[in-house]
Order: C-alpha cells, then sequence, then structure tokens
C-alpha cells in the first residue's frame, strides 16, 4: 500500500527556483558590498597597501569577534590549512593589524589579537558598506524595507544551519 503524505498546510513547499533565485542574489549582493570597502582589495593585495585579501579580512574579523585565538584556532575556524593561515597572519601582523603574544598556559604556542588599528580598519569598512547598503534601502519602497525586515532573521537562520 502506497501512502501519500499531504502537504503540511503551515509549510507549504517553496516555489521552483527559489535556491537558485536567493544564491544568485545573496552572491550578486555580497560581492556589492566586498567591493564597496576601499581597504578591501583583490587577491592581489600586498602588504602594506592599505588593502586586505578576503582570506585576510575573514581572519581579522574572526580573531576580532573572538577577542583571541591560536593560530591553529584561526586555522580551523576558517578552514584553511595551517600553512595557508601562516601566511594569511603574517600578512596581518606586517601591517600592524594582528598581534602575536605567548600563550599564557601553552609554551609552544601563540595568542592572536586584533590590534586598535585592525579594530578602526573593520569599524570603517563595515561603516562604508552598511552607509552604501542604507543609501540602496532608502531606494526601495516601504513595503519592500518592510519585507526585507521580516526576511532578516529568515536568512540569518539560515546562514547558521
Amino acid at each position: 500500500m502506497i501512502m501519500i503524505m499531504p502537504q503540511q498546510p503551515d509549510r507549504p513547499a517553496p516555489r521552483p527556483g527559489l535556491a537558485e533565485d536567493l544564491r544568485i542574489s545573496i552572491a550578486r549582493l555580497s560581492r556589492r558590498l566586498r567591493s564597496v570597502s576601499a581597504s578591501e582589495g583583490s587577491a592581489g593585495a600586498r602588504p602594506g597597501d592599505g588593502r586586505l585579501t578576503l582570506s585576510q579580512h575573514a581572519a581579522l574579523a574572526a580573531v576580532e569577534r573572538h577577542r583571541t585565538m591560536t593560530p591553529r584556532e584561526l586555522s580551523d575556524h576558517e578552514k584553511v590549512q595551517p600553512p595557508s593561515m601562516t601566511r594569511v597572519i603574517a600578512a596581518l601582523e606586517d601591517q600592524g593589524l594582528l598581534e602575536r603574544s605567548p600563550h599564557p598556559t601553552d609554551g609552544r604556542q601563540a595568542v592572536l589579537r586584533v590590534t586598535p588599528r585592525g579594530v578602526e580598519l573593520l569599524r570603517e569598512e563595515r561603516r562604508r558598506r552598511e552607509a552604501w547598503l542604507a543609501t540602496r534601502l532608502r531606494e526601495l519602497t516601504p513595503e519592500e524595507r518592510a519585507i526585507l525586515r521580516r526576511a532578516a532573521p529568515i536568512l540569518d537562520k539560515l546562514s547558521k544551519s
């Protein structure tokens, strides 16, 4: 006997193409937000030129969020191999954005912290991106902004799953 389960009335099936539409839109918006920051450059960014690669920015922001991290914790968090993270950390140290200090209980390890200069750089990049986005949001209708306000927690939920 074949049983056909009725669709739950509170959870209708997503319309066809929703996953693709969201993927494309979110990727485009993410690329656009990344391009807004003058200090974040392409993969060709060099130490001291005032720009960060995407990997450097992600690592710096992760250390800031966690307050301190060991290089291994940072490598695991960013899901990159330790030798690659070593290069990222060195570039951030060379730019004065990240500092290393001895681990309080394990002399074989170091602890990473974002410097005041690094905190300021991250703050400025966030300010630029949010200003750009606020300007774009003002171009929308009140109804469109209301939809986005309701969608924001849902997108956040998806990002954490």
